[in-house]
């Protein structure tokens, strides 16, 4: 029988330090339940120290789910453990991670600590973690980086004080595989006590070589894998979930371990992930990418025909893909569009099903034809409301060099006029919103892609926009791309409003 690799999945604590994908409590609720239904064992919810909206995410998360266990992460010092510790009172099965440095660099450099000093404070952080939570899970930050024989010392006095689970992260995305699967076999062995806790791997995908690096751990003799839908978190971001499960699942005789995740949910978690954050996913993405099972070569166009097992090496099926197909019409009711928007993996409340279905039914008047994806863009823009401080009222551009925009917002009750001229449409209506507003922000990126074929088909627009040097990503759809981009441009200056409050 397999061995059983737990799925520790950290989407909305450390992929949320993707720059710019910060979520609000109710957005994290939504990924918390879908990631549930994804069947991952642990969601680490947040990091409670870090600020009151923080603790309140994860206290609701904690409060909400009722299979996964729900974590929180805290520094190794008393104040950080008590706030994660009173954040987790609610949850079914709360974990404790708290974590410190152990490589000499950051030792010198960011803890300016000894030795001895960091295992007296493992020793104690986890002892109070410990009285105050049954599951503690330690990591020695940066694992990959310390010297094998101090990590044997550290992993063993945590062992000692209480903890259930021992994280070697590859912090920086350093190792390689051949060298994290030798780091777990030399811990594990010369650890006393090791038998009775479970190694789990952490890594970061500096390199590209994350989900490489979690499945050389697993052959190493992890036994829990920490990764994020997408693959996203800080920097280069961390071990994609989707890709490291079908990894098991396909290649069985390389990897002869199973995992409790429900694949055919993995699409669902992918694109809601997406819609809420506004990071699209790449169309080559292995496993979720738009490209992932499209075949354009002649040569491999025939091959699918004749046989599927050709160039697939899984079926679109197995993580929850299927052709785009017509989902719903201007007939249809609202209680077919809660139902379908359910299939989904989405959860709404009767505020929101009421607000998509009357977006819902003004976008049949202009499209015959709504698509599953349409219907998921059209969730996401409706969800952005909830940073809604500025709603885009109605907006006209004319001319060519320059090009005048008329903008009006919505603010409460109030209704703001501007017009601006720009080298654009986009320019022009963002001088426009710049003068309303007040406020300046810089547009780095700019993505539109069509959510379904043909040529009424809907703009979903992505931009990230520098506000008071910090990036924030938006997202905005429409038919008109035009007023897609400026709707996603809202939602970026929406959401600098709504933490700068």
């Amino acid at each position: 029988m397999a061995e059983r690799i737990a799925i520790f999945d950290t989407t909305l604590r450390d992929g949320e330090q993707s720059p710019g994908a910060s979520m609000n409590v109710h957005e994290k609720i939504q990924i918390a339940l879908q990631l549930e239904r994804l069947g991952v064992d642990v969601i680490e919810a947040g990091f409670p120290i870090a600020s009151q909206q923080e603790f309140e995410a994860v206290q609701t998360i904690a409060a909400t789910v009722t299979k996964p266990s729900v974590a929180a992460l805290s520094r190794a010092v008393d104040k950080d453990i008590e706030r994660a510790a009173a954040a987790l009172e609610k949850a079914a099965c709360p974990t404790l991670h708290t974590f410190i440095a152990t490589s000499d660099i950051h030792l010198e450099h960011k803890l300016r600590m000894t030795r001895e000093q960091v295992m007296e404070q493992t020793d104690k952080a986890v002892r109070l973690a410990r009285r105050l939570i049954d599951r503690v899970e330690f990591s020695a930050e940066d694992a990959t980086r310390s010297a094998l024989d101090y990590l044997v010392q550290v992993t063993r006095i945590a062992i000692d004080a209480g903890a259930s689970v021992i994280n070697l992260p590859d912090t920086v995305g350093y190792t390689t595989p051949g060298e994290i699967e030798e780091m777990f076999r030399y811990v594990i062995a010369h650890t006393p006590g090791s038998d009775k806790v479970v190694f789990s791997s952490h890594n970061h995908n500096d390199l590209g070589l994350a989900v490489a690096n979690a499945l050389a751990a697993a052959r190493g003799g992890a036994r829990q894998i920490e990764c994020t839908i997408n693959g996203i978190g800080e920097r280069a971001g961390n071990t994609s979930l989707e890709e490291v499960v079908m990894a098991i699942k396909t290649r069985q005789n390389v990897y002869p371990f199973e995992t409790g995740i429900i694949t055919e949910e993995i699409t669902n978690a992918s694109r809601q992930l997406s819609n809420v954050t506004g990071l699209p996913v790449p169309y080559n993405k292995p496993i979720v990418g738009r490209n992932a099972f499209a075949h354009e070569a002649g040569i491999h166009q025939h091959g699918v025909i004749a046989s599927r097992i050709t160039y697939e090496i899984m079926t679109p099926e197995s993580v929850g893909r299927s052709r785009s197909e017509l989902v719903l019409g201007k007939h249809s009711g609202k209680h077919g569009l809660a139902k379908r928007c359910e299939e989904l993996g989405y959860t709404l409340s009767k505020e929101e099903l009421q607000q998509l279905y009357d977006r819902f039914i003004e976008l049949t008047d202009r499209k015959k034809e709504v698509f599953e994806d349409d219907l998921r863009v059209l969730i996401a823009s409706t969800r952005n409301e909830t940073f809604e401080t500025y709603r885009l009222a109605h907006l006209r551009t004319s001319g060519g060099d320059p090009t005048m925009a008329l903008v009006k917002l919505q603010h409460g009750e109030d209704l703001f006029v501007e017009t601006a001229t720009g080298d654009g449409p986009v320019h022009a209506a963002c001088m426009a919103i710049e003068r309303i507003t007040g406020i300046t922000g810089r547009l780095s990126e700019f993505q539109v892609r069509a959510a379904t074929p043909g040529k009424d088909a809907l703009g979903d627009a992505h931009v990230t926009v520098e506000f008071a040097g910090r990036a924030y990503y938006g997202t905005g759809a429409s038919t008109d791309i035009i007023e897609a981009a400026i709707s996603a441009y809202l939602n970026a200056l929406n959401k600098y409003l709504a933490m700068k409050q």
